[in-house]
C-alpha cells in the first residue's frame, strides 16, 4: 500500500506535501509522488517538445519533493504520467493501491473549483479511494 500525493510545487501542493510526508511516516507508507505531464492538446509540432518540457518541471518539482521525503525517512516513488492531473492521481493510485490520495487546494471557492474543474473537484467525484485536500495555508489579513 502507498500514500499518493499530486505534487506541482504550488503553495497548495507544499502544505500537502508536509502532510503525505507526516502519514507516510506515520503508518510507514510508501510515498508516491505523482506529476501528471500531459500538455493541452496531442498533436502538432510543438507537442513533443511541450511534452519535454513539462516533463522536465514535473521532475525537478517531484526531485525536491523527494529529498524532503528522504530527509525525512520516507520511502518515495515518483511517478510522472502523462496525462491531465487528475486521471494521472487516479491511474498512480490504482497502480500502487494507495490507501489515500493527497492533493493540495489553492484556497478558491467551491463555485470557482466546480466552474473551472479543479484536480481536488474533479478527484473528489472521480477517484474510488479516499481522497485528502490539504488547503494552502494564507497569511493573516
Amino acid at each position: 500500500m502507498s500514500i499518493v500525493l499530486g505534487y506541482d510545487e504550488s503553495p497548495g501542493a507544499r502544505q500537502a506535501l508536509t502532510t503525505a510526508i507526516e502519514l507516510a511516516r506515520r503508518f510507514d507508507e510508501v510515498l508516491v509522488l505523482v506529476n501528471g505531464v500531459a500538455p493541452p492538446g496531442n498533436v502538432g509540432e510543438e507537442f513533443r517538445t511541450h511534452l519535454d518540457a513539462l516533463t522536465e518541471i514535473g521532475r525537478t518539482a517531484t526531485g525536491h519533493a523527494v529529498a524532503e521525503a528522504e530527509a525525512a525517512g520516507v520511502r518515495t516513488v515518483v511517478e510522472l504520467i502523462d496525462d491531465k492531473p487528475a486521471q494521472a492521481l487516479i491511474t498512480a493510485a490504482d497502480k500502487h493501491d494507495a490507501q489515500v490520495i493527497v492533493v493540495g487546494t489553492y484556497g478558491e471557492s467551491p463555485l470557482r473549483g466546480a466552474m473551472l474543474g479543479s484536480t481536488p473537484h474533479k478527484l473528489l467525484h472521480l477517484a474510488s479511494r479516499p481522497v485528502l485536500c490539504v488547503p494552502a495555508r494564507h497569511p493573516e489579513i
